[in-house]
C-alpha cells in the first residue's frame, strides 16, 4: 500500500516523525514482554540439550551395559568378604578403576578393559571363595 505521489510520502514522513512521549513509554513497556514471549515460543524450534551429552552409538551403548553389569557383579560379590575394611577397600579399588577409565571412547580399548576386568574379578572371586 505504497502511494507514489509526493503528498503520500510526506504524510508518511509526518506520521513517523511525530511520536508522543506517552506512546514511546508504552512501547518501551511492551517491548520486554514481546521479547520474553518470543523467547518462550522458541522452545518448540530449538532442540533441548541432552544432559548426557552426545548420543551413544549402538556398540558404545552395549559396552556401557556390559561395564555396568560387571561393576554390579563386583559390588554384589564383595558382600561375601567378611572383613569390613577389606570389603570397603575392594569396592573403592573397583570404583576407582572404573572412574579412571570413564572417558575411554575407543571401542577396542573398552572391550580390552572389560575382558581384563572380568578376568581379574573371576580370579579374585576364587580367592574370596577360598577364604
Amino acid at each position: 500500500m505504497h502511494n507514489n505521489s509526493k503528498s503520500g510520502i510526506l504524510s508518511q514522513q509526518r506520521t513517523f516523525n511525530v511520536v508522543s512521549p506517552s506512546l514511546l513509554m508504552s512501547l518501551l513497556r511492551v517491548i520486554p514482554n514481546l521479547c520474553s514471549t518470543i523467547s518462550i515460543r522458541n522452545y518448540a524450534t530449538i532442540p533441548p540439550k541432552s544432559r548426557l551429552g552426545k548420543t551413544l552409538s549402538l556398540d558404545h551403548f552395549l559396552l556401557r551395559s556390559r561395564a555396568l553389569s560387571l561393576y554390579r557383579s563386583i559390588i554384589r560379590g564383595t558382600r561375601q568378604i567378611s572383613d569390613p575394611a577389606t570389603r570397603a577397600e575392594t569396592r573403592n579399588f573397583a570404583r576407582a578403576e572404573f572412574e579412571r577409565h570413564r572417558h575411554v571412547t575407543d571401542i577396542s580399548h573398552i572391550r580390552y578393559l572389560l575382558s581384563t576386568g572380568k578376568t581379574e574379578w573371576e580370579s579374585m572371586e576364587r580367592y574370596i571363595g577360598g577364604i
